[in-house]
């Protein structure tokens, strides 16, 4: 059986090498325009080129999204994107548009064309299509389940790929194609300006009583009628690799370092324990389930994939992340026995925080000293991204993670 690809999200150069650190087979991020989370922090065309150039000295590709649905003032943007895109030589583009696809095509043929998921890729049909046009990879409508999956891998070439999102938030309407946010907000969806009115507390008006709100109620739950929980596929990686996907896609780009580190090193020992042996995954599973909880969540749901999710998918009475681990930065380089961190999150001398570590170990240290940049000690880190040089007690590696355990 052959092992699929770890996909994980980028929001910026440092998470994409935490990511390449933890475990990742892949990475996609975004520009500064032309994909779909624009208010995610994303990539400079100088932080771009210095990303490839890090994650291929790894051994790990690059996959860059252009996935907006293009309107005609797009088209230009998009041509001169695509040549600077050229030059910089990621391994693929992740598109959505017909006419995005065209011009990639044109300007960079020898980049990799993937079909993301907005493209609505529900059939074989439409993965036969999109080959024939040149396309190497289709990213699977969330609303597929497994079996349908499998039905696509028997009707498509051997070659050509299937990349399917495994885990992250879902989005309540049709393979991620929205209007609630342009309605109200006037940011549209489509082109990357989500404001996730889905996550709204909602209630009703009836006509002849302007004012009057009514909570939206089911099952006497609560009122996020939009709401879904996140989907996680860790417990069923066996039924995943059945079905013939070639890459585990894990949604969010505009998370933090520590999201993605917990998600991409869980991930990674579970496929591989996977495909050592079965038995040792299954001994594992705790252990899984515990790392995975480790990063903020909605609850978790496993979608589409064994039929059309019931009411249990659903949160109707928060909007809320269940939040178990704050992160407070990553280790940098160290010089006389302290470390340089790019602080997230406050923490303190005396205060005893974890190391998470790219092998799956976390080590308790803690804090001896805090030094800002012009050597001062300090008793504490303030918020938000000061520059420290902190003493941990212990010899760590470069790209180590910092958390800090919340109570409950």
């Amino acid at each position: 059986m052959k092992k699929p690809e770890l996909l994980i999200p980028a929001s910026s150069l440092e998470v994409l090498k935490t990511a390449v650190i933890f475990g990742a087979d892949a990475v996609y991020i975004g520009g500064e325009a032309f994909g779909l989370r624009a208010k995610a922090k994303n990539f400079s065309m100088d932080d771009m080129k210095e990303g490839i150039a890090f994650a291929h000295e790894h051994g790990v590709k690059v996959y860059v999204t252009a996935n907006i649905l293009a309107h005609n003032k797009d088209l230009e943007g998009v041509e001169a994107y695509f040549k600077e895109l050229k030059e910089i030589k990621p391994d693929g583009l992740i598109i959505a548009d017909p006419g995005v696809f065209q011009i990639a095509k044109r300007i960079c043929p020898e980049i990799e064309r993937h079909i993301s998921t907005q493209a609505n890729n529900t059939n074989y049909e439409t993965y036969k299509f999109w080959w024939e046009l040149g396309a190497k990879r289709v990213v699977s409508a969330r609303e597929l389940s497994l079996e349908e999956i499998k039905e696509i891998r028997a009707h498509i070439p051997q070659d050509m790929e299937i990349e399917t999102f495994i885990h992250g938030a879902m989005c309540i309407s049709y393979s991620g194609r929205c209007l609630l946010s342009n309605y109200f907000t006037g940011r549209d969806a489509n082109q990357g300006a989500c404001t996730h009115p889905c996550r709204w507390k909602y209630a009703v008006v009836e006509e002849t009583r302007p004012g009057e709100y009514m909570p939206v109620y089911e099952n006497e739950r609560g009122t996020y009628i939009f709401n879904s929980k996140d989907l996680c596929m860790i417990e069923h990686i066996p039924d995943l690799l059945q079905a013939g996907i070639d890459s585990f896609k894990i949604e969010g780009r505009m998370k933090t370092a520590l999201y993605v580190a917990t998600v991409a090193r869980t991930y990674r020992k579970a496929i591989d324990d996977c495909m050592t042996d079965p038995k040792l995954y299954e001994q594992n599973m705790e252990w899984y389930r515990n790392q995975i909880s480790n990063c903020t969540y909605r609850q978790f749901t496993t979608g589409f994939f064994y039929g059309k999710p019931g009411d249990e998918s659903q949160i109707y009475d928060s909007n809320t992340y269940i939040k178990e681990y704050t992160y407070l930065g990553i280790i940098g380089e160290e010089k006389d026995g302290l470390y340089r961190i790019e602080q997230r999150n406050k923490f303190s001398v005396g205060e005893k925080i974890e190391v998470m570590k790219p092998d799956g170990t976390d080590l308790e240290v803690t804090v001896r000293a805090i030094f800002d940049e012009e050597g001062n000690p300090q008793e504490s880190a303030p918020h938000p991204k000061q520059v420290l040089y902190v003493d941990l007690g212990e010899k760590l590696d470069v790209y180590d993670i910092l958390r800090r355990q919340e109570k409950e």
